[in-house]
């Protein structure tokens, strides 16, 4: 595991190439000296945290951002290796397969749904979509009193800022994808 000041250094530079910056302008921004930004850079210091609070404030990014591990190019997901979350007695299995990201705005679950399986979610916030892509079998979503039916390889997407039902009304496994995406 790489330690926290590497990481902090690799993410500052990263940062300030990104948006074309040198160590001067970095300076003039933050209020640290060009020689500490260098040597943050560098790996050759751990800044404190006053110092990194400086660096976020003055290039406007969050604290976190510094020190949180870069995503990778690529990432590759199996089911396999999830632990799903479950609910209605194991009837109604969740697995988080892309956690919620800020900066993305959403997230990214695989849904199972065994014969029967009747799951009520309750209303999320003002702006939140979801969108349902069914992958394996057919799914019911009850929507403000509505039925709908998604069939395999159909999709649906609602405001999901008022209660919602899933239910699975087949004699096999329904599988869905759903994305959820937190609006401004």
């Amino acid at each position: 595991m790489e330690h926290i000041h590497i990481k902090i250094g690799k993410n500052l530079h990263r940062i300030r190439k990104n948006r074309g910056y040198t160590l001067d302008k970095v300076a003039e921004l933050t209020g640290v000296s060009k020689g500490m930004l260098g040597q943050i850079e560098r790996g050759a210091t751990s800044p404190t945290v006053t110092t990194l609070w400086k660096i976020a404030s003055g290039l406007n990014i969050s604290f976190s951002s510094l020190i949180e591990e870069e995503s990778p190019a690529v990432s590759v997901i199996s089911l396999a290796n999830i632990r799903p979350l479950l609910e209605e007695d194991g009837k109604f299995r969740v697995y988080p397969m892309f956690p919620f990201d800020q900066k993305k705005r959403f997230e990214m679950y695989t849904l199972e749904l065994e014969p029967g399986c009747r799951h009520e979610s309750e209303a999320h916030g003002a702006g939140v979509e979801e969108y349902v892509h069914v992958s394996q079998g057919a799914l019911d979503i009850i929507y403000e009193q509505k039925t709908y039916t998604i069939r395999q390889e159909s999709a649906i997407r609602f405001l999901a800022d008022k209660p919602h039902t899933y239910y699975n009304g087949t004699e096999s496994v329904t599988r869905a994808q759903l994305l959820i995406y937190y609006g401004l």
